[in-house]
């Protein structure tokens, strides 16, 4: 019987709600070379059951149910003693693995030629689908050397010191004698010691945990005399380094060790009132005891060590600021009410910055809001025009490229572009860059004669006489838009429709890409507009003829390996899911792709709603271009595009390139949030549901078959037609600058008989008044 890769132990005690979400994140992983080992430790509820039943379904899941409650750390000893794995890795029963952890540990491993522990990376994930990643990410930069000892990376130990963020080699484990002692803090006196015995460590820089934050229940969250138990297993750390004449660490694992007992003695969740006094009592005491020497005590916390000892003291204590030395100073006197009364005033203190903070913004704002109405009575200013996209995130999508026409068409336009700080430098020279809510950016709104957007301006902006709006959109529609939404609750989010009808009633013109937005359009943004179906703006330049080298420049700029077929990734938002939940495993795609044999790169482009989030470190055979600033570029570097429902699927068509659609989901997607038509039926390409049909696809060339071909051709005359180079040129001579004989526009179809670029160009307008 071969040896499997990894043993995950699992212990289990009143997570019955979690554990079988926890077992089927294991389970189901890409990587199947795992055992799973499940121990009930006499928990009350159903886990047991819940265990037994996960086994039943699966042969690689051992059950492992314990006569007695012996806690958590002697319940992993239970699992460790019928590990047989190479590595071992813990999972709390609450946890889980998030999709293609084990593959990319496993890929670390072979890179890193099987170290002794390897760290990976955890995101907490919040009641209310909130993610957040581990704010100490940066220390697990791959960096040189890839495999290292501690002391040559000693802010490893500024991570959270517990055991489910790495995996061990199990041979390490049984040379080294580790197991976890009885009572809370458990993780302690198995982590420190792991990491200073080990000869080679490794780091992977992605989150591979998700730490469930309940909202009751936790058991460090729960107030008792059992928290008191961390002082047993800081002793049990002391006598560890004493053992194995690890001296010279004494004085950094001694602030640790007084910065976590002051952080618990600081939670009055944990420990109860009766007992405080004994607990800051005996902090004090292993205070003393452990902070004799020079190196030590509140000026270890706070002075600057020398030789290699200091290396370690200094990277531990970075950032360490006053407070914090105060807090060793008041615990090595034993001042008790004075180090509580220093916790009250700085918990007091916060909560007044924070209420100043809100008072100073709602002021700011109320003063805004007056500056604007203010404004509003001076006249409009007939050459300028305002632009912005995407709730302010920067310079893109139809908007841009209208701004971009404008500037160049219109003699005397000058033009300005609100966008938040962190995106002002994707702003063009020679476009004044607004911030929002700023009193320019109030001025501006106020008093030009252009506003246009991709969304809606917000609602306190008031539609002028004379003010131009225009509403460019964001994508032809394959979901449910505006009052279309009415009927799918959970897509609507509790939208306020007769808002959202408000801020229609300002447009004075909606672009159309299509005939089926033109449609989709008028039903869910019933109003008083001009309809101009002239084609989308932003895909100028996806039917601009592109040479060679341009090509080239782009792909090599982004990575791109020269021979190498790109595949852009760009998957929609599922706004009717908390949270951000990746729809593909990439990782595991891009083993199945080397699988085959297939020389293929995955360009990773997540959606503008998550752009901000947290970004793990891509797995082999994947870039992460979410940071790009231009999808157009995207595109036209790439050789096909990987999509779930985002819109990009009827801007790439432009390019005739091959098209596949990953619909793994598309029922609970299509009832949840409603959708115009039935993109497997009508299809730009091949539809994949798994992560092997997609490799398949791919490997294969299936994506380009003359099947795939034609369902192409068809979607692009059906969503295509009036893409041909032009269309921002056809909306600012009609809306800047009036001409009743604007550029013609191609007829419906016209555009799939010719090559993109050189286009027949009929005569013809598409200009529908919606009522």
């Amino acid at each position: 019987m071969s040896v499997p890769r990894f043993s995950v132990i699992v212990p289990a005690y009143r997570v019955q709600a979690y554990l079988d979400e926890c077992l089927e994140s294991v389970l189901t992983q890409s990587f199947t070379d795992v055992e799973v080992i499940a121990v009930d430790d006499r928990s009350p509820d159903f886990c047991g059951e819940i265990i037994d039943g996960a086994a039943a379904r699966d042969p690689r899941l051992t059950a492992v149910h314990l006569s007695a409650n012996v806690g958590l750390g002697r319940a992993r000893n239970a699992g460790l003693e019928r590990a047989t794995g190479d590595y071992v890795l813990f999972l709390d029963g609450d946890d889980t693995l998030v999709p293609g952890a084990l593959q990319a540990i496993a890929d670390r491993l072979a890179a890193t030629a099987d170290p002794d522990v390897l760290v990976y990376d955890y995101a907490r994930t919040y009641w209310d689908g909130r993610h957040a990643r581990n704010v100490r990410a940066d220390l697990l930069a791959e960096r040189e050397p890839q495999v290292f000892r501690l002391a040559e990376r000693p802010e490893l130990l500024r991570l959270l010191m517990v055991v489910w963020n790495k995996a061990y080699r199990r041979d390490f484990i049984a040379a080294q004698g580790l197991s976890f002692p009885p009572g809370y803090y458990e993780d302690t006196p198995w982590t420190y010691p792991a990491l200073l015995a080990a000869e080679r460590i490794a780091v992977l820089d992605r989150v591979c945990v998700h730490y469930r934050q309940r909202r009751s229940g936790n058991i460090l969250g729960t107030p008792g005399e059992q928290h008191l138990d961390v002082f047993e297993q800081y002793e049990r750390v002391f006598a560890f380094l004493a053992a194995r004449r690890l001296e010279r660490w004494r004085p950094v694992l001694f602030v640790r060790m007084v910065d976590h007992l002051t952080t618990i003695f600081n939670k009055s969740e944990r420990v109860p009132r009766h007992k405080r006094a004994e607990f800051f009592r005996r902090t004090r005491a292993l205070y003393v005891r452990y902070g004799a020497g020079p190196a030590s005590g509140a000026e270890a916390a706070a002075g600057a060590g020398t030789g290699a000892g200091g290396k370690v003291e200094g990277s531990v204590r970075a950032g360490r600021g006053a407070r914090a030395r105060t807090r060793h100073l008041l615990v090595r006197l034993g001042t008790r009410r004075s180090f509580e009364l220093l916790g009250a005033a700085g918990r007091l203190l916060s909560r007044a910055r924070d209420l100043a903070g809100r008072a100073a913004r709602r002021a700011r704002n109320r003063c805004g809001l007056l500056y604007y109405r203010l404004q509003l009575r001076l006249p409009l200013d007939p050459h300028l025009a305002v632009f912005a996209a995407y709730w302010y995130r920067g310079y893109s999508c139809n908007p841009a490229a209208l701004e971009a026409g404008a500037r160049e068409l219109v003699p005397g336009l000058a033009t300005a572009w609100i966008a938040r700080p962190g995106y002002a430098h994707t702003v063009p020279p020679g476009v004044r860059v607004l911030r929002p809510g700023s009193w320019a950016c109030h001025r501006a709104l106020a008093r030009a004669t252009y506003l246009v957007n991709n969304v809606n301006f917000p609602q306190y902006v008031v539609k002028r006489r004379g003010q131009i709006h225009v509403q460019t959109h964001h994508g032809t529609p394959l979901k449910k838009m505006g009052l279309d939404l009415a009927d799918h609750p959970a897509g609507a989010a509790g939208m306020d429709f007769a808002a959202l009808m408000t801020r229609v009633d300002r447009w004075d013109y909606s672009l159309s890409a299509n005939r089926h937005s033109t449609l989709a359009w008028s039903r869910a943004y019933p109003a008083d507009h001009t309809t101009l179906e002239y084609g989308y703006p932003r895909n100028d330049a996806l039917a601009a003829p592109l040479t060679p080298f341009a090509r080239a420049g782009l792909r090599a700029g982004l990575g791109i390996p020269e021979g190498a077929t790109a595949v852009l990734y760009a998957p929609t938002h599922r706004d009717y899911l908390p949270g951000h939940v990746p729809p593909l495993d990439l990782g595991a795609l891009a083993h199945a792709l080397r699988e085959r044999g297939a020389h293929v790169v995955l360009l990773a482009r997540a959606h503008y709603f998550h752009d901000a989030a947290p970004a793990d470190a891509p797995p082999a055979g994947v870039l992460d271009v979410t940071a790009h600033p231009s999808l157009t570029e995207l595109c036209l570097a790439s050789d096909a595009l990987l999509t779930d429902y985002s819109s990009v699927m009827f801007d790439y068509a432009v390019l005739g390139r091959p098209i596949v659609i990953h619909a793994a989901d598309w029922e609970a997607y299509r009832l949840a949030r409603g959708t115009y038509f039935d993109l497997t039926a009508e299809p730009p390409g091949r539809v994949c549901r798994t992560v092997e049909e997609i490799a398949d696809t791919l490997a294969t060339g299936a994506h380009a078959a003359p099947a795939a071909a034609a369902q192409l051709a068809a979607f692009r005359r059906r969503f295509c037609p009036y893409d041909d180079g032009h269309a921002a040129e056809r909306v600012v001579r009609h809306v800047f600058l009036g001409e009743a004989g604007a550029p013609p526009v191609p007829g419906p179809g016209e555009l799939a008989r010719g090559v993109p670029g050189v286009l027949p160009r009929p005569a013809g307008s598409a200009v529908v008044r919606s009522e």
